[in-house]
C-alpha cells in the first residue's frame, strides 16, 4: 500500500467520524431571550369585570378594565392548556399607594396583544417584583405595569 493511499483512508475515516460525531449533536439554543409562544383569541374586546376578579382578587376594586383572553401556543396540539390575559385596568389610587412600593421606571410598553396596544396608556411605566406579586396567584402569573402619574394598570399574565 502507498503512502498515498494510506493518507487518503486515515483522511477519510476522520471526515466519517467528524460527520458522525457532529450529526448526533443537538443544536445550540438560541441566545437571548427565548421565543413567546404564539398567543390566539377571539379578538373580542371585552370590558367585564367578573373573570377578572375571579382570577386576579385584588382587581375587586377595579373601576374599568378592558381586556382580551385566549390560549398559548397552537390549538392542534394536545395537552393541557395556557391560558393567557392581557388588560388594562384603572383602580383607586389607594390600591396602588399598597402595591408599587420599589418600582422603577421602565420605558418599554408592555406587550400586550395588538387588539389593545392602542388602548395603552402613554410611557413611561413602572415596573417592579411588588407589581407583579400583587396580581400573581397560585395560578396566574401576572407581570404588572402601571402607567407612571396614573391610576392605571396593564397586566401581561398566564395561567391555567
Amino acid at each position: 500500500m502507498t503512502q498515498v493511499t494510506r493518507t487518503t483512508r486515515h483522511l477519510v475515516a476522520a471526515l466519517l467520524l467528524l460527520l458522525t460525531a457532529t450529526a448526533c449533536s443537538t443544536t445550540q439554543p438560541e441566545k437571548g431571550h427565548p421565543r413567546m409562544p404564539a398567543k390566539s383569541g377571539t379578538g373580542e374586546l371585552r370590558t367585564d369585570l367578573d373573570p377578572l376578579t375571579k382570577r386576579f382578587p385584588l382587581l375587586t376594586a377595579a373601576e374599568k378594565a378592558e381586556w382580551m383572553s385566549g390560549t398559548l401556543g397552537d390549538d392542534r396540539v394536545p395537552g393541557p392548556s395556557t391560558y393567557w390575559i392581557d388588560a388594562i385596568v384603572t383602580l383607586p389610587q389607594s390600591t396602588l399607594v399598597e402595591i408599587d412600593r420599589g418600582t422603577q421606571e421602565n420605558a418599554t410598553p408592555p406587550a400586550v396583544v395588538e387588539g389593545l396596544r392602542n388602548h395603552l396608556p402613554e410611557g413611561p411605566y413602572l415596573t417592579g417584583q411588588s407589581l407583579d406579586d400583587a396580581f400573581t396567584t397560585e395560578t396566574w402569573s401576572a407581570t404588572a405595569y402601571r402607567a407612571k402619574n396614573t391610576n392605571i394598570v396593564v397586566l401581561v399574565a398566564r395561567g391555567q
